[in-house]
């Protein structure tokens, strides 16, 4: 369902109730519609950072038109020494650590820069990801961490969505194909969709289980009142998302890699009954 100009806008006032009820009539909307909801949207500015892969998602906002409304800046630090400077020296530039000082760095970016001039009527956000692709000298399988922390409102406290993604296809071009459908719904998922279980089950719309996996997410801020991460990580196995999810001894939502790389693993079969 493309938007319209007969069909109510984000900043008519009306978006919750007709964005809602279009979602009701039709639960998968294409990467276009998103995007192009989203450019609508009056309210919503903000950044796109994003090191490996490209541009993928910025690129969808411009492709679709109606930008300007939305883009205050992209950005793209591939070199590593550049990438230390904005964002603080890290051992892995492909991890949760990297991708948190990104979000960080370009939210209080925009309050700093734009707070003052239009906080009073934009609800801000910031998109970023990092990303391992397929390139010429890497052949493995592509994986990044994407995230977007967002305003509800204008001048709300922030809440945020990070997401850990395995992209699968083999040609390079097809995962950046991926990668860009994949970041703009998370970012249209977590702007309306307010059951997070919706939010996850629309992170595969316009993709394929064979393409993306997605084997961890973690919610956090006033957008997602009481939720448990724990649930929402297994939200992604029951929905098909991923195989398995990995949670430590405290109940802490953890990507594998995070936890595992260079560790000796010890598995032993069990259950859980009920889960607790």
């Amino acid at each position: 369902m493309t938007p319209r100009t007969n069909q109510p806008r984000p900043s008519d006032g009306v978006a919750a109730t007709s964005l809602q009820n279009a979602l009701l009539a039709k639960p998968t909307w294409s990467t276009h519609d998103k995007a192009s909801w989203i450019n609508l949207d009056a309210a919503r500015y903000g950044t796109f950072a994003e090191i490996g892969a490209g541009q993928e998602v910025a690129r969808w906002f411009f492709h679709v038109g109606g930008a300007a409304g939305t883009v205050a800046k992209t950005i793209s630090a591939y070199d590593m020494a550049l990438s230390d400077a904005l964002y603080g020296a890290t051992d892995h530039y492909v991890s949760r650590k990297r991708l948190e000082a990104m979000l960080e760095r370009e939210s209080a970016g925009l309050v700093e820069q734009l707070g003052a001039r239009r906080g009073g009527r934009t609800a801000f956000f910031a998109f970023a990801d990092t990303v391992a692709a397929r390139s010429y000298s890497r052949h493995e399988n592509g994986h990044g961490w994407l995230g977007v922390r967002f305003q509800t409102a204008p001048r709300r406290e922030s809440s945020e969505v990070i997401i850990h993604a395995h992209l699968l296809d083999e040609d390079p071009a097809r995962e950046q194909e991926a990668l860009g459908v994949l970041g703009v719904n998370l970012i249209f998922g977590a702007f309306y969709h307010a059951p997070p279980e919706l939010l996850i089950a629309s992170l595969l719309d316009g993709l394929t289980r064979d393409r993306v996996e997605v084997d961890m997410i973690k919610l956090s801020g006033p957008a997602f009142p009481g939720i448990d991460d724990r649930l929402m990580s297994l939200q992604l196995v029951e929905q098909g998302l991923t195989d398995a999810t990995l949670l430590t001894a405290d109940g802490e939502v953890v990507q594998p890699s995070e936890v595992l790389y260079r560790r000796p693993i010890l598995v032993e079969r069990g259950s859980f009954r009920p889960v607790t």
